[in-house]
């Protein structure tokens, strides 16, 4: 089932709005935060990628496949926080991007 526009205009509305893009995919949204995936809506479900600081964060939150084949993510159900949300995207960008960010590395 194809993820909704509404969906992704509602998790957009909460997460920071400076640095933030996304594109749709095969009927789903994939979300970027300075331009590095941070995580996507899949089946109308916000899942983002599995980060240790993102564990920290939702430490009782649910591992789900975005798609037959894929890598465990986190789902993220409680939309209600946008400075939580805020933190959990730069937290999960920090971990696995800020570093070669810095080395100059930028794919």
């Amino acid at each position: 089932m194809p993820s909704s526009k509404e969906r992704l205009d509602e998790v957009l509305a909460v997460l920071p709005g400076e640095g933030i893009t996304y594109r749709q995919m095969m009927g789903e949204y994939i979300i970027y935060y300075n331009g590095k995936v941070v995580g996507g809506i899949y089946d109308d479900r916000f899942l983002v990628k599995l980060a240790k600081a993102a564990g920290k964060l939702l430490p009782d939150a649910p591992l789900e496949l975005p798609y037959e084949g894929a890598k465990e993510t986190i789902l993220v159900e409680d939309l209600s926080s946008d400075v939580f949300l805020k933190d959990l995207t730069v937290s999960i960008w920090d971990e696995l991007y800020a570093k070669k960010a810095e080395k100059g590395y930028h794919r």
